[in-house]
């Protein structure tokens, strides 16, 4: 990848739906180049997919929430995916370094529908405890959803 490269994926993270044209306006290539460097990318796995992103209250889903993810003992990354699969409020979850074994990100209506989503989570064998952190206000996203 070089400086055009990440130039056209800047321009596809502001805008996916821009044209070849207006991303070779901005990164000094033609539409067509743009366009085989993007199909490129996009074998080369380096792209892989493109995205709606639908804010999250207007689907009803107003709460969101941070909970740090405290098991007994040792459990595989494997069975910490199985069991918070089951949990449609996880919208992602990743095991972490620290004390925590994974951090969960979870969507509800509202406080009620967590707490509810939450009792889930915490009814796991594997689980010993959880600290959550709800949002209040979004100051930087960078990133999907």
């Amino acid at each position: 990848m070089d400086r055009i490269d990440h130039g056209i994926i800047d321009q596809l993270r502001l805008n996916a739906r821009a044209g070849y044209a207006d991303i070779g306006a901005e990164v000094g290539l033609s539409a067509s180049a743009v366009k085989r460097r993007i199909d490129r990318l996009i074998a080369d796995g380096v792209i892989r997919g493109f995205t709606v992103q639908i804010d999250p209250k207007v689907e009803g889903l107003a709460t969101e929430a941070y909970v740090e993810l405290f098991c007994r003992g040792t459990v595989s990354p494997a069975d910490l995916k199985r069991m918070l699969a089951g949990v449609p409020e996880v919208i992602e979850a990743s095991t972490v370094t620290g004390k925590a074994d994974a951090i969960v990100m979870m969507r509800a209506r509202d406080v009620i529908a967590f707490e509810e989503a939450l009792e889930k989570v915490r009814a796991a064998a594997s689980v010993d405890h959880t600290t959550s952190a709800i949002l209040l206000s979004k100051l930087i996203s960078r990133h999907a959803g």
